[in-house]
């Protein structure tokens, strides 16, 4: 019997987090372009970072890294002090509008308060013009939502901007293009956009207030909808396993349900349920009207068990990480790696395509395989027979 009402949760023993949450500075310090991020924390966070996100020091970006040294640990050194001192030197040098000190592991575990030295820093009147911010690391996803809880009674926004009747505000850190796709996009809909959290400027952050809705007009859906009738005709009826990398396999999952796959399990690292609940009512809503049934969620998934059970279902498709997309390529098992999906401009009604394309070319990929492979049997054998 299928089910389309309750989705089933399962909890398994795998992988909490795979991405250390400073990665964030990767997208933020690009969104926002009057900020400037300070992460404190040890050499490997310095490495890590580097690496992550592949700037050199010479390129001068608009984030640095503030490391703790023994003193530090072991409370030998006033580090109020030399915070402090970073921040004016970034002040002089770049003038930021907002200073973001970004927490890590070891500033939790020596019991580092940086809200109140951002606080105690803040009364400084070097600076002045300057807003200056702490953020945590740890539970981040639950520090945002405290932030967007208590919007309405933020004192840091400069100046209030009178909310329209019809009003949009969008989330995320997407590149500037698609911002811009969207925001056309939307507004032939006659919706308009009030802006983007983050916004490019910090003072522009727009203001939020109750009564907003998003809708989409049908005639433009389904002008979509034949643009990528050529994509959903490939994978039409074949089946999907999502792993669990990187936080955005119910969204994904939701929308190929919509395109015709069935999906055989979406593997999550964290599922928060408040800030998924519209997907899960989304995708209840797409599982229904396409006759398919819900597929469980698993969080934490544990890898071995997900291979056997992929072993059994035999999908024709895993979104899965770079560690397990060769061992699965040798198991006849068509891969994605879900990182791409994370890099890839995939937002927006114009991107759709983008989507279809990263997932449908590994089944492309096959069907020619097979279809040489075949030709050339067929011209072996018939070259045997002469």
């Amino acid at each position: 019997m299928k089910n389309f009402e309750i989705p089933t949760f399962e909890s398994e023993t795998g992988n909490y987090h795979t991405f250390c949450p400073i990665t964030c500075v990767a997208w933020l310090y690009q969104k926002i372009e009057d900020s400037f991020f300070l992460v404190i924390g040890t050499k490997t966070c310095g490495y890590f970072l580097q690496n992550a996100l592949g700037v050199m020091i010479f390129a001068e970006p608009r984030y640095a890294m503030a490391e703790l040294e023994e003193g530090d640990i072991s409370a030998q050194l006033n580090y109020h002090e030399e915070l402090k001192k970073f921040c004016l030197q970034i002040k002089n040098d770049r003038n930021p509008s907002i200073i973001i000190w970004i927490g890590t592991c070891t500033t939790e575990i020596i019991k580092m308060d940086l809200e109140v030295l951002a606080a105690m820093a803040h009364r400084c009147p070097e600076y002045k013009n300057s807003e200056l911010r702490q953020e945590p690391t740890n539970k981040i996803d639950n520090s945002f939502q405290i932030k967007i809880n208590n919007s309405s009674n933020n004192n840091f926004i400069s100046e209030r901007i009178e909310l329209p009747k019809s009003k949009l505000v969008l989330f995320g850190s997407l590149p500037s293009s698609v911002a811009s796709q969207s925001n056309l996009e939307l507004k032939r809909q006659s919706i308009l956009v009030l802006g983007w959290l983050p916004s490019q400027r910090y003072n522009e952050l727009p203001s939020l207030g109750e009564g907003i809705y998003v809708f989409a007009l049908n005639e433009r859906e389904n002008q979509i909808w034949k643009a990528i009738q050529d994509y959903t005709q490939i994978i039409k009826g074949k089946s999907i396993f999502f792993m669990g990398d990187n936080l955005l396999e119910i969204s994904l999952a939701r929308f190929l349900i919509r395109c015709g796959m069935v999906v055989y399990e979406i593997g999550i690292p964290y599922m928060d349920k408040q800030y998924q609940a519209p997907e899960l009512l989304f995708s209840q809503q797409n599982c229904k009207k396409m006759n398919t049934p819900l597929p469980p969620i698993v969080e934490k998934p544990d890898n071995y068990s997900q291979v056997q059970r992929m072993h059994e279902l035999k999908p024709h498709l895993a979104i899965t990480g770079m560690d397990h997309a060769n061992p699965l390529e040798a198991r006849n098992i068509n891969t994605k790696l879900s990182v791409e999906f994370t890099f890839a401009q995939i937002h927006g009604f114009s991107n759709v395509q983008d989507i279809l394309e990263l997932v449908t070319r590994p089944l492309r990929c096959r069907s020619c395989i097979i279809s040489d492979f075949q030709s050339l049997s067929k011209q072996t054998n018939k070259m045997n027979s002469i």
